[in-house]
């Protein structure tokens, strides 16, 4: 069998040993969105990258049958821009809690949303350190207290959508774990936008975090529920390419909105999608014409004797100390 007769399924993703998540966990919904989304672009494993941060969510590249690396904490953004820096043509999608992405992560956040290099991010957003516990995360609202905290938070959150627009993210959305749906096609548009793109999902912890519960997303105290599709109210989050001043000025306002709206009404679905930002990779090839056709991954690193064709004779002078 070769590789284009083999039918593209999110069977095809699934890892071959069990996933150990607690029962009830938003990471479920994720992980199923995840691999039918790659599946139904059509993209074999070989094509796909998936790094992940610490904590529970960072075991996701162990359950999705591509390439994955387990990173260190704090620093998914690095190595997965690395890998996609290196190898252009491979689809790079990084994944991470709220706890490890906007804490120790925080600075690898905001200049990754700087530099607009076309991969995607998908934070997992519990509102608690899950594997550790259940402390209060970067995420979590200022006064709430979870059964796992003896006092209420005494800290006030990260609103990371906001965090993201004003770091230079290129598309920015928010789904729900437990709307596989939408949680489908929003990565499906994320993995698609050419630049860099956030996806927040919101989930439930049901160990550590019994507040916001699925039956609070739900909206069972208010007879609705609170999670709403934006793209069904209409919104439209495009900032076309070549917008003007005036044009990027209020699609930035309506997004604002949006980002800050909480409590008995929440937001999903595509927020913001600039096309008015070149990517980095598209930077490169303006310095360097044959970034695309011979970039680092492709290129020989050995002879035919199996020596380094890299001369690093000259870095070592540089660094050399003459008494």
């Amino acid at each position: 069998m070769t590789v284009q007769n083999v039918k593209v399924t999110p069977k095809l993703y699934r890892p071959p040993h069990p996933v150990d998540w607690c029962p009830g966990c938003g990471d479920f919904g994720i992980l199923s969105s995840l691999q039918r989304a790659l599946a139904e672009l059509g993209l074999l494993p070989h094509q796909v990258a998936v790094f992940g941060g610490i904590g529970c969510s960072g075991k996701a590249p162990y359950y999705v049958s591509s390439y994955g690396v387990h990173t260190l904490h704090g620093r998914v953004l690095p190595y997965a821009q690395g890998a996609k820096l290196a190898n252009p043509e491979l689809t790079v999608v990084a994944v991470g809690g709220d706890g490890d992405g906007l804490g120790i992560g925080a600075a690898h956040f905001v200049n990754a949303g700087r530099r607009n290099i076309d991969m995607t991010y998908i934070l997992f957003n519990n509102e608690v350190y899950g594997l550790t516990k259940g402390q209060a995360a970067p995420t979590m609202p200022l006064g709430m207290q979870t059964k796992a905290l003896p006092e209420p938070n005494m800290q006030n959150k990260i609103n990371s959508l906001m965090l993201a627009l004003t770091s230079g993210f290129t598309w920015i959305g928010r789904g729900y774990a437990y709307n596989v749906k939408q949680l489908v096609k929003l990565m499906q548009e994320a993995i698609q936008h050419p630049g860099l793109s956030y996806l927040e999902v919101l989930q439930p912890c049901p160990t550590y975090n019994n507040i916001h519960t699925k039956e609070w997303y739900n909206g069972e105290d208010l007879g609705h529920p609170r999670v709403y599709d934006v793209q069904e109210e209409g919104y439209d989050p495009v900032i076309p390419e070549g917008a003007d001043e005036e044009t990027i000025n209020a699609k930035m306002l309506a997004f604002m909105q949006k980002a800050n709206e909480w409590g008995d009404r929440i937001p999903t679905g595509i927020l913001l999608q600039n096309r008015a930002i070149p990517t980095y990779e598209e930077r490169i090839s303006q310095k360097i014409p044959s970034y695309r056709s011979n970039p680092p991954a492709v290129r020989d690193v050995r002879d035919e004797n199996g020596y380094s064709q890299v001369d690093l004779s000259p870095f070592y002078e540089e660094l050399a100390i003459n008494y």
